[in-house]
């Protein structure tokens, strides 16, 4: 079992309305070995109910961190997986509990930080929440009733991460890759260039802006940058803002 890689991973709840959830998730996660549990805004916590559900797994709980956005909780993250039932205007791509857990792996590198985000029992992930996410996982169930309750969810990824991780003890999760990647929270300065610079140069009205901002969060959230490439491109940005401002006088 890889226990740095675990030690990196992080579930993040979003929202929970129900304490009792927070203990319950809190309890599955560590039957997997996972530790690092994450709250955004949580409608009450610490609280007894939390803690009774938890069965033994007070040390995840009292260790756990609370944050007022999830922006805040995925900073620091080179991968923020998203869990969702529900459809979107835009198609994230979305990936099986297992599938998922295979990249957990696969992108595993000495400094990386890694997020499972679950939303609220109601309503889920907004899509602004999801644009903080690389990619979405969807738990395959009965069509004609797919509500699952938050901890079984948790549980159900937690286990494919421990499955993933113990039987590929030896191979794909040791790669170190040389160059990091780039963090949500230096996504966010892309973003926030990007936009910039479609404006500078005609292309983006941010009056108008239908999806397109949208949809290129995708495009580069999906892309898995490293700082590389990440400095290739706000270079390229800041050239061609350069470049149309020269022209504008």
């Amino acid at each position: 079992m890889h226990g740095q890689i675990i030690n990196q991973i992080k579930v993040v709840l979003v929202g929970t309305t129900h304490p009792g959830n927070i203990g319950a998730a809190a309890r599955a996660m560590k039957t997997m070995g996972l530790q690092r549990l994450e709250l955004v805004n949580p409608k009450s916590f610490p609280d007894e109910e939390a803690t009774a559900l938890a069965a033994g797994a007070d040390d995840v709980l009292d260790k756990a961190v609370i944050h007022r956005e999830l922006r805040e909780a995925v900073r620091d993250c080179v991968q923020v997986f998203g869990t969702s039932a529900r459809q979107r205007n835009i198609s994230w791509p979305v990936l099986t509990p297992a599938q998922a857990a295979r990249q957990v792996a696969g992108f595993y590198n000495a400094s990386a930080q890694i997020a499972i985000v679950f939303g609220r029992e109601s309503s889920g992930l907004t899509n602004e929440e999801l644009e903080l996410c690389s990619n979405m996982i969807s738990i395959p169930s009965n069509p004609s009733f797919s509500s699952l309750n938050l901890a079984a969810s948790v549980q159900i990824i937690c286990y494919e991460i421990y499955k993933e991780l113990r039987e590929d003890a030896n191979g794909v999760a040791d790669i170190k890759m040389n160059v990091p990647l780039v963090t949500t929270a230096e996504l966010e300065r892309l973003y926030e260039h990007l936009e910039e610079c479609m404006m500078d140069i005609g292309f983006y009205n941010p009056e108008k802006p239908r999806l397109l901002m949208r949809r290129l969060r995708c495009l580069f959230n999906r892309a898995q940058l490293d700082q590389n490439e990440y400095n290739i491109l706000r270079g390229i940005l800041a050239a061609a803002q350069q470049a149309a401002r020269a022209e504008k006088g």
